[in-house]
């Protein structure tokens, strides 16, 4: 995510906030994120932090939504093809990426509490934490409508895209939490190891052709080092 240069203004105070916000949480974690830290971080003083904000809670908040929107951007860079199984492990394989580049903020997006980092929740009430926020929404429609569309396609089984679309999201978020907390260390790849048969084995259990789910994630796998070689 690209910084702001320059004088902050009012409009530009609360992007430089997010910034030095998702900054500090890839540099030094959870631990970082204090009023005083964040101003320091990007150049404003802590009432502009609690004017734009609120609070910690509300900030974490915002920042979790600007990860779900640069999910929804990376999502956005997979191509639609007629493979919407090949789609869905790109998207995988996005992801994966994502939550790599900023564990803790992953973190944050998802609602977990690990031995990385542990948050003060807002109430109850929040729409984030119903997973119903509108960043989310965004980013949880790419796999939604290649999840209609693989039902369409045939290959698997008759249900509905909602459920299939929430067992695939289950699926690669188990596998993500996992080899963030290194629990794939003794696999060389655990991408071509774990990830990808897994996916396979799952897309049979749906009632898809083994080896044209095979394909379709290689295929996606290829999609994806495409798009990440640019």
């Amino acid at each position: 995510m690209r910084e702001m240069r320059g004088e902050p203004t009012r409009d530009h105070a609360p992007e430089r906030v997010l910034q030095a916000t998702i900054r500090l949480l890839a540099e030094q974690g959870p631990s970082a994120i204090k009023a005083r830290t964040v101003a320091t971080a990007s150049g404003l003083s802590t009432m502009a932090v609690y004017h734009h904000f609120g609070g910690i809670a509300e900030l974490m908040s915002a920042v979790a939504d600007r990860g779900f929107t640069e999910l929804d951007k990376a999502f956005s860079q997979v191509p639609v093809t007629e493979d919407p199984l090949a789609d869905l492990f790109a998207m995988a394989l996005m992801t994966r990426g994502v939550a790599r580049e900023n564990p803790h903020l992953y973190d944050l997006m998802f609602g977990l509490s690990t031995r990385r980092a542990t948050y003060r929740p807002l109430p109850d009430s929040d729409v984030r934490l119903s997973g119903r926020s509108p960043a989310f929404r965004g980013a949880y429609a790419h796999p939604f409508q290649a999840c209609a569309r693989l039902v369409s396609s045939g290959r698997v089984g008759q249900q509905e895209p909602e459920v299939l679309t929430a067992q695939l999201w289950s699926f690669v978020h188990g596998y993500i939490t996992l080899e963030l907390a290194e629990h794939f260390v003794e696999f060389g790849d655990p991408v071509a190891e774990v990830l990808l048969p897994m996916g396979v084995n799952l897309a049979v259990g749906l009632g898809d052709k083994r080896e044209r789910a095979q394909a379709s994630h290689e295929a996606g796998a290829r999609v994806y080092d495409s798009i990440t070689r640019r």
